[in-house]
This record gives structure tokens, sequence and C-alpha cells, in this order.
């Protein structure tokens, strides 16, 4: 196994690292009590993380096949990660708690913000054949 071409995949591990390091301290200086949320923290960022990791192997197997085909692979499997994330939500969305709505927020602010490192890291594998 070539390790050497699942490089790219650092810098999400390490940036999927660091936003869960500053989300812990943001929850504790906010005294939010994440407890009672129906998915814990630690376990929507593994699920995020390996949902990014699935699409990053994907986006660098059609890297290595066809370059060209590599931005429709990603929405495609953006779009693909989005209905997986929706299904995750649903229960959380049925629940009408005022409480709950912390856990909503907190839900779609770590989607987007996977969203966005992927988005990043799908540019610079795209600017590398410039």
């Amino acid at each position: 196994m070539n390790l050497k071409k699942y490089k790219p995949l650092l810098p999400l591990l390490v940036l999927a690292g660091l936003a869960y390091g500053i989300h812990r301290v943001i929850f504790y200086v906010l005294h939010i009590n994440d407890s009672t949320f129906y998915y814990s923290i630690e376990t929507l960022y593994l699920l995020f993380l390996a949902l990014s990791i699935m699409v990053f192997v994907v986006l660098l197997k059609v890297k290595e096949r066809s370059f060209d085909n590599v931005g429709m692979s990603f929405l495609l499997s953006t779009s693909i990660k989005m209905i997986v994330c929706y299904l995750i939500l649903k229960p959380i969305l049925r629940v009408t708690i005022e409480i709950k709505s912390i856990e909503k927020i907190n839900f779609f602010i770590m989607f987007i913000l996977f969203l966005a490192i992927e988005t990043i890291l799908t540019i610079r594998i795209l600017n590398e054949k410039q």
C-alpha cells in the first residue's frame, strides 16, 4: 500500500483534530452540557471524519484514473454524504424541545465545517494539475 498517495488526508485529520479541540473549549467556556445530546460530539466528529475520508479516497482514486472527473466526483460524493447526514439528523429534527435547538445548530455547524474543509482540500487537489 502506497501511503504517499494518501498524503492529502493528513491535513484533513489535522484540521478535524484542531476543530474538535476548539469545539470542546467553546462548549466548556459557554457551559454547554452535551451529555443530553442524541449524538455525542465525539460520535459526530468520528462520523463526519469517516465520511470525509471516504470522499477523499474516492477523489484520489478518480484522480488516478481520470483527473478531469475529480470535480464531478466531488459533487456526487458530497451529495451522497448530504443524504447520509440527513438520515442521521432525522431523530434530532423530530424533537421540538428548546434545548435540542443547540444540538441542531451544533450538527449544522459541524456539517458546514467539514464541507468547507473538504472543499478547500479538493481545490488543492484540482490545482495540482496547473
